[in-house]
């Protein structure tokens, strides 16, 4: 691909956008184990979408892998009801989304031109960053020993998610509030990763977009009834 030509690929960046919404809406609309599985059925979605946008060298590999560790985790949190399998598997749904993190910011530095699909990739990026952090709360939740949030809030994938992206966008309602000094610590992390993706990647692309490119008019079709140019006097 020469410099300056448009990724053929980066149109599919709007799928991805569209996907990650079902995601969240899932996350915050269903509850119980089956809502969870389904998430990381998407997830998984997510991660191959985002793959199939980006020249990722070992992309077959990490398809495979991601499909095998998905496949390991539903098993495991089937045949386990306990805190800890679905502790592990919120580690692994964390993983898989901070790759599919890394993968789209990649692949958006490395476009010759900022489009409206860059920004659609931007914005995915961030969702992903706040599902990501809500695994994590979900994480420390199973595998701590202790109720995650203060007051006895009731700790699910509804509120993991919740609280995630009111932190992730510092709105800090404070409804619900961490428990434990790690996952206090953890959401500081995530407010201040926020603020930093903002003001930098999406911002930067933004500012960048001009949408799309107006063509100029050909150099000999002068508008009629315009001035002649200088010199010419109209006779020959």
């Amino acid at each position: 691909m020469t410099a300056g030509e448009p990724n053929g690929r980066q149109g599919r960046y709007g799928l991805l956008l569209a996907t990650l919404i079902a995601v969240y809406l899932l996350s915050a609309l269903a509850s119980g184990r089956p809502s969870q599985d389904a998430q990381l059925v998407l997830v998984v979605a997510v991660a191959l979408i985002a793959l199939r946008n980006t020249d990722f060298p070992h992309r077959r590999a990490a398809r495979w892998a991601a499909l095998i560790g998905s496949v390991l985790a539903l098993a495991l949190v089937a045949s386990s009801a306990s805190p800890v399998a679905r502790g592990v598997a919120s580690i692994w749904t964390a993983i898989l989304l901070l790759a599919t993190v890394v993968i789209i910011v990649d692949g958006v530095l490395k476009l010759d031109s900022v489009t409206l699909q860059s920004i659609y990739a931007a914005l995915s990026a961030y969702i992903l960053i706040g599902l990501m952090f809500a695994a994590v709360f979900g994480a420390i939740d199973g595998l701590g020993g202790a109720d995650f949030f203060a007051n006895g809030e009731a700790a699910n994938l509804r509120t993991y998610q919740y609280f995630s992206f009111t932190t992730l966008t510092t709105l800090g309602y404070g409804d619900f509030t961490a428990a434990g000094s790690f996952g206090r610590a953890v959401a500081v992390l995530e407010a201040i990763t926020g603020q930093v993706f903002l003001a930098t990647l999406v911002a930067r692309l933004v500012s960048a977009y001009r949408g799309p490119a107006r063509r100029d008019p050909p150099p000999d079709s002068a508008p009629e009834g315009s001035a002649a140019p200088p010199g010419d006097t109209g006779t020959s």
